[in-house]
């Protein structure tokens, strides 16, 4: 039985395959109002300030398929702490609490990180080409950012989870 002290955390990206903190229980979830998207500059881990690459961020608008993590109440402190050194770096992400759907009729609220509209690192507007050629030229201390999206367009698919932009960006990547 669920403890309501407890904390859900929503993962859409390398968060799904690599949390990086302990948990309890992992389910399949989706969040509703906000899409995966490759919306975030990336100056550091897949780009540069000169040449920079695209990361995902949860956007409005749309759903997304991903991961609830529920996290017991004595490890809160901690994971929130280790989630934000990790996505609160460049302070591009918004934390937020979020109505998430597990399962076919329960609803959680899960901490999740979605794009600041406002951030300088927000690309949320570029056209397909302009994506492209971001992730084609992006390469940072993480890697290449080709190699980014197709890593994780592969962990997607293994959790049989579908993401048409990133299957269409890929295939281009060819």
């Amino acid at each position: 039985m669920d403890n309501p002290d407890d904390l859900w955390v929503f993962g859409y990206g390398s968060l799904m395959w690599r949390p990086g903190f302990p948990y309890l229980e992992r389910r399949h979830a989706h969040l509703f109002g906000y899409h995966r998207s490759l919306c975030i500059f990336s100056h550091v881990h897949r780009g540069t300030p000169d040449n920079p690459g695209l990361v995902l961020g949860l956007d409005r608008g749309g759903r997304c398929h991903g991961v609830a993590f529920r996290v017991a109440a004595h490890e809160i402190e901690a994971t929130v702490h280790y989630l934000r050194e990790r996505e609160q770096a460049t302070a591009v992400y918004l934390e937020r609490r979020l109505p998430v759907r597990v399962g076919a009729d329960e609803t959680v609220s899960a901490l999740a990180y979605v794009a600041d509209r406002k951030h300088p690192q927000y690309a949320g507007r570029l056209s397909f080409d302009e994506v492209l050629r971001l992730v084609r030229q992006g390469q940072g201390v993480s890697g290449a950012n080709p190699d980014y999206v197709r890593s994780t367009h592969e962990h997607l698919l293994g959790m049989g989870i579908v993401d048409p932009l990133l299957e269409r960006i890929t295939a281009s990547l060819s």
